[in-house]
């Protein structure tokens, strides 16, 4: 007992030296440790001793939803103390959640804090705010000189009484669910405020009317757009024109936009595209009313290196190539498609576009029941053509998506197997549960292999 006794006071003396030693540190450098602790962290040292009581005050950095206080009035008033005029360090970091309380919320206390966040050289501002609420962007917040991101949630954008707008220091912003006061230009004038901006989300919009997104930037390197609503039919559509010759990366993920257009993008560019054009059905005619509008965005979007598409993309534009002709994808290096099984007919036609391909991934959406119906109905889906990327570069091919051992399965594999001059690998994966393990092996054995360096990989 002695023993154990001696060894509790001997770590309680090296933990009290540890926290001696701490404190012998200036207060600005045991503020930047304390930023790296939540706020509730922070906080909680106050009770160490009296020089340690306010030290969280000066903390650059806060992160705090109106949950971790009591009730919305606790919040504000810890709000307004962090806040405080009478502060003269600076908040590098903000992030307020007030997500929940639309009954007791006042947009004044926000205008308040972001102030005198804008006061304290705020370099990243996050602030969510409730649905339905009445929030608007503070006038302060347009000409902050220090702020390097900001992301926004039910907030409106409005520039009325705002003269001059300038973030020179802006590199990412992201949008979600922000109104821009009934005017299309409030969007494109925030965004060409930002001459370095780099990253840009749009996650949904306001649905009160139609809007045209205009995203026109000369150093934005990455766009991603996500607008989904459950009755895309609804008469308010939204639309985008960006011109961003940097653009790099570009994720669209939109069922409501009916017309995207795309300038200057660059050869060396990543898109991933789920992006019906505000269509639910794709019979001819519907596809038809969009015909201009999805030319124009595959000619946008020729030039990239790297594409993912939908299953319901991939659809569309399998319909639209019985319209007009597609475009020549001829920096396509890598392409992964999700697409129905009874659209691997379609897949040839959209190769034959892609001359230059090296990578292919493939991805089906149809369970083994729906893969047996189509075998049942079509057992043997026939390839017409071999597009030139199977003749000249296509390396790889996997299928993503466990085979089950199906006619049309084992027709997608033989196609590549026998036709691809220089392939290199050619990835499956089994569905042991489905599918007869020796049955597939035997018949994967047997099919002819064009290109003597293939290997095929069974996962």
């Amino acid at each position: 007992m002695m023993t154990k006794r001696g060894k509790s006071t001997g770590s309680s003396s090296q933990r009290l030296k540890e926290l001696n030693r701490i404190s012998e540190l200036p207060d600005p450098l045991i503020c930047q440790i304390l930023s790296h602790l939540s706020t509730k962290e922070a906080v909680s040292t106050s009770v160490l001793s009296t020089r340690w009581r306010s030290l969280w005050l000066c903390v650059p950095a806060l992160e705090l939803g109106h949950w971790n206080l009591s009730d919305f009035s606790a919040f504000v008033s810890f709000c307004d103390r962090f806040f405080d005029s009478s502060r003269v360090s600076c908040i590098h970091r903000v992030k307020l959640n007030i997500a929940e309380n639309e009954d007791e919320a006042n947009p004044s206390h926000l205008k308040s804090w972001i102030n005198a966040a804008v006061k304290r050289k705020i370099q990243r501002l996050n602030v969510l705010c409730p649905p339905e609420s009445s929030y608007v962007m503070p006038g302060s917040l347009y000409k902050c000189e220090t702020l390097v991101s900001l992301k926004l949630q039910y907030l409106e954008v409005n520039f009325v009484g705002v003269e001059f707008v300038s973030l020179p220091c802006l590199k990412t912003l992201h949008l979600k669910y922000v109104r821009y006061n009934r005017n299309d230009a409030n969007f494109e004038r925030l965004v060409s405020c930002c001459p370095v901006l780099e990253e840009l989300e749009v996650l949904e919009c306001d649905w009160l009317r139609a809007i045209v997104y205009r995203v026109v930037s000369r150093s934005l390197k990455k766009l991603t757009v996500h607008i989904h609503e459950d009755e895309p039919e609804s008469e308010f559509r939204s639309g985008f024109v960006v011109d961003a010759p940097r653009l790099r990366f570009l994720s669209i993920n939109d069922n409501l936009s009916d017309s995207f257009v795309i300038k200057n993008m660059d050869s060396d560019s990543k898109v991933d595209l789920s992006l019906p054009f505000g269509l639910i059905v794709f019979d001819e005619a519907s596809v038809s009313s969009r015909r201009s509008s999805v030319g124009g965005f595959l000619s946008g979007i020729s030039k990239v290196r790297d594409m993912t598409i939908c299953k319901d993309t991939f659809k569309l534009i399998c319909k639209y190539s019985r319209l007009e002709p597609l475009p020549q994808f001829g920096h396509l290096s890598h392409l992964r498609v999700t697409l129905y099984v009874s659209q691997m007919k379609w897949l040839p036609t959209f190769l034959e576009r892609c001359p230059n391909l090296k990578s292919l991934v493939l991805v089906w959406d149809g369970n083994s029941e729906r893969m047996c119906e189509d075998d049942w109905l079509n057992p043997r889906i026939r390839f017409s053509s071999v597009p030139e990327c199977l003749l000249s570069s296509l390396e790889f091919v996997e299928f993503k998506t466990s085979i089950t051992g199906h006619a049309p399965e084992i027709t997608l594999v033989s196609y590549f197997l026998e036709n691809s001059t220089i392939l290199k690998k050619l990835t499956l994966r089994l569905d042991y549960y489905y599918a007869n393990e020796k049955d597939f092996f035997t018949v994967l054995r047997v099919i002819p292999k064009r290109s003597i360096t293939c290997q095929v990989v069974v996962l």
